[in-house]
């Protein structure tokens, strides 16, 4: 983004095409004022205060405490941390980018999530709140057995977790700061991830969903005061109806459509071969992934099992799915518009405009929502969509922290050491934090290096490669008994393998810049990304079931409680509630013996600056000799549901698969 030049006078939107020279492909430079600035500091202060605030209230000692929230959270927060944690500010620069460049088509991507969501809460969370886990991978250890396929499956999120949600939030967050406030990108970044671990460490998932729900009621009303200017300067959806079609930048490519706008902008159903977003794909590709993501991945699951009850999970994913109509009016639209505004920005085709425009030569569409943001608002205005910006990536990788704190403590640290305390799991969790701080900001160089011209469709891509395998894993694990270990391994392996190739071929033959000759392999140029999900899930189903069918079936008790047919079983005698009260009362009373022969030690042992730390991290010294016992927090949570709110919340089941039909039927 080093290319950016400060010209106040200039606006690319009031200039005649005919004048628009390459050299003047500039971008305005407009500064924050003291009524930006001060509304930005007031909100950094409300999130401290909520996140300190939730750190009060939450007990924040125990493995469900601060994994789990001590599964006491009611429904709102659950789903404005669901629609938060996946709204990121890489989702306003990649949807808002590829609304720009392709049109609506990609708002599939959020309607297949309403579904997706509702697929977790009627189906998925059922058997997830039976099995009594913690994480995801620690289903599949409970139902498979073995260690091999929970410890690849945690891996293999850390990794994704890591090296694609992260520095794909740390790259779209960074365009923002460059271009909106010439920050320097480490600067600003240290800062904000500094911030989110203070209470992402302290105080656990507790912090996290309820700074959440803020973030999204901040995201929610900046966005829509955005969306109602920039509609206004299109003279309404009609107006942008009109105008998207004759954004045409002044310096494209002769003899070629580079830069041109798509006939079927408008259409969420394009052409199987020709487009981003081909429509096979769109059903039955996209399918796939949101399963991957909304019912499997531990960022999502991880806020639903938090929930106080199964009714106010399930209410919580209902708002969750209802919040997910807004983006194509909020960010998809907005992109649209920052097209026509400042089509020959935004819309560059020519690789040495690009270049020039916004340092990337494929491309500069991911700039079309902070372009828009800095030109069209004003003071304080600006400020509060600055906050947006920044709470939209604070909520982001608050939760892949916590998340991926959780699956490396309790998958793979507990798998290390089994008998460790449930101190040290503590310790080791908010540690781990600190470690993902410090890869994310080592990792911006080479995020600053990433070449996307639409970044949305990288991530997808990424997406379509890596995880309908597994999503194919879960999905027969928990809906065909027969499924075992052998099958569920070597369908993951094979199909992992397959698509790892897939994308190294991706890196290996990168695509050639608009109206040159597509020389790829046929298997890299001609098979979409979706289409490729499409078919691994295909493969990844056949090696299961052939390999499940050859092989001795699972053992009753590693499908008991473990799968749908079977999420009624009765527990074992161990789990009932009387022996949930007895060992609570064990431990209680293990506490107070421990606690009545270490305290005076630690008297004079812990100053009052330490007492301090251990409140802020949220640890119990008390606790620090315990041996860690998962079964004691097992089937705490029961399938139960009340009848009246049991109708309250199918009747908005009913009305939100109603509005996802009729959104598919309108925009088709």
């Amino acid at each position: 983004m080093k290319t950016i030049t400060e010209n106040p006078s200039f606006r690319a939107d009031k200039m005649p095409a005919s004048t628009l020279e390459p050299a003047e492909c500039v971008i305005t430079h407009k500064r924050l004022n003291v009524a930006d600035i001060i509304v930005m500091v007031l909100y950094l202060i409300t999130v401290l205060f909520v996140g300190f605030w939730s750190m009060y209230k939450r007990k924040r000692s125990t493995v469900s405490g601060y994994f789990l929230a001590g599964r006491k959270i009611p429904w709102w927060p659950i789903g404005a941390s669901l629609f938060a944690s996946n709204v990121g500010s890489g989702h306003f620069i990649g949807l808002a980018g590829s609304g720009a460049s392709s049109g609506i088509a990609v708002s599939v991507y959020e309607w297949s999530g309403m579904y997706a969501l509702i697929i977790l809460g009627w189906l998925f969370l059922p058997i997830y709140i039976a099995a009594g886990v913690t994480t995801m991978p620690e289903y599949l250890l409970r139902r498979f057995g073995g260690q091999r396929i929970h410890f690849l499956i945690a891996l293999l999120s850390l990794f994704a977790y890591i090296f694609t949600k992260i520095s794909v939030d740390i790259y779209a967050g960074g365009i923002f700061i460059n271009l909106a406030l010439r920050w320097d990108l480490y600067l600003s970044v240290i800062g904000l991830l500094i911030i989110t671990a203070v209470y992402t460490i302290g105080g656990g998932l507790a912090a996290v969903i309820y700074t959440d729900a803020l973030q999204t009621l901040i995201i929610l009303a900046g966005a829509m005061i955005l969306m109602v200017f920039a509609f206004i300067r299109v003279d309404g959806y009609s107006g942008l109806k009109k105008k998207y079609f004759m954004t045409i930048p002044t310096v494209h490519i002769p003899n070629s459509t580079c830069g041109f706008p798509r006939e079927d902008a408008f259409h969420i159903f394009q052409d199987p071969i020709n487009s981003d977003y081909p429509w096979p794909g769109v059903i039955f590709g996209i399918t796939v992934l949101s399963t991957w993501y909304w019912c499997t991945d531990q960022v999502i699951v991880q806020r639903t099992l938090s929930s106080k009850s199964i009714l106010h999970a399930k209410g919580g994913i209902i708002f969750a799915a209802y919040l997910k109509i807004l983006p194509i009016f909020i960010i998809v639209f907005p992109g649209m518009i920052s097209r026509v505004l400042f089509t020959n920005l935004v819309a560059c085709a020519e690789p040495a405009t690009c270049r020039r425009v916004c340092g990337n030569p494929l491309g500069c569409t991911d700039i079309a929502y902070p372009l828009l943001v800095m030109e069209l608002l004003p003071g304080g205005l600006r400020g509060l969509m600055m906050s947006v910006m920044i709470a939209a990536l604070m909520s982001s990788l608050t939760s892949i922290f916590n998340s991926a704190s959780t699956l490396f403590t309790m998958d793979i640290w507990h798998h290390i050491r089994p008998h460790c305390s449930e101190w040290e799991l503590m310790v080791v969790g908010r540690l781990f934090v600190l470690v993902l701080v410090i890869v994310s900001i080592l990792w911006l160089p080479l995020v600053q290096m990433s070449q996307g011209g639409q970044l949305f469709i990288y991530i997808q891509s990424i997406t379509s490669y890596l995880t309908p395998p597994i999503a194919v894993v879960f999905i027969t694990g928990c809906f065909w008994t027969r499924t075992n270990e052998k099958g569920a391994f070597w369908g993951l392996v094979i199909g992992i393998c397959i698509g790892i190739i897939r994308m190294i071929l991706d890196m290996v033959f990168n695509p050639p810049p608009c109206g040159q000759p597509d020389e790829r392999p046929t298997v890299v140029s001609k098979v979409h990304f979706l289409y490729f999900a499409l078919i691994l899930s295909f493969i990844t189903l056949i090696v299961v079931v052939i390999i499940s069918l050859l092989t001795h079936p699972p053992p009753l008790q590693q499908i008991s409680r473990l799968t749908w047919y079977t999420r009624h079983d009765k527990p074992p005698e161990i789990h009932t509630a009387n022996d949930l009260v007895e060992s609570d009362r064990t431990l209680d009373s293990y506490n107070i013996e421990d606690s009545e022969t270490t305290i005076q030690g630690e008297k004079t042992m812990k100053s009052r600056t330490m007492s301090i730390l251990m409140w802020i991290c949220g640890l119990d010294t008390t606790r620090a000799n315990m041996p860690y016992e998962s079964t004691d927090e097992r089937y705490i949570t029961s399938l139960y549901e009340e009848p009246v709110r049991r109708y309250i919340v199918n009747a908005n089941l009913i009305i939100c698969l109603t509005v996802i039909i009729f959104l598919y039927c309108y925009f088709a």
